[in-house]
C-alpha cells in the first residue's frame, strides 16, 4: 500500500477538481515539459480514453503550476 502525502497548498488547489490526481498532474507535466498545445493534450488524453477539454487543462496549469513552483524550488 502506497501512502502519498500532498503539500497542503497543492491539496487545497486540487480539492475541487473533478478528475483523478494522476490525470491532472500528467497533463500539467506534459504541458510544461514538451512543446505541446492544449489541443494536442486534449487529443492525447482522448487516445487514452480520458475525455478532457483543452480549456480544462489550461485552468489546471494556471492553478497548479504556481503551487508546484513554490513547493519545489529550483
Amino acid at each position: 500500500m502506497r501512502v502519498t502525502t500532498l503539500n497542503p497548498a497543492l491539496a487545497r488547489v486540487l480539492k475541487r477538481l473533478h478528475y483523478p490526481l494522476d490525470v491532472i498532474l500528467t497533463c500539467v507535466r506534459w504541458y510544461v515539459a514538451y512543446p505541446l498545445s492544449l489541443r494536442h493534450l486534449e487529443e492525447m488524453m482522448a487516445g487514452r480514453g480520458i475525455s478532457v477539454d483543452h480549456s480544462t487543462v489550461h485552468r489546471w496549469a494556471i492553478k497548479v503550476l504556481p503551487v508546484l513552483e513554490k513547493a519545489f524550488p529550483r
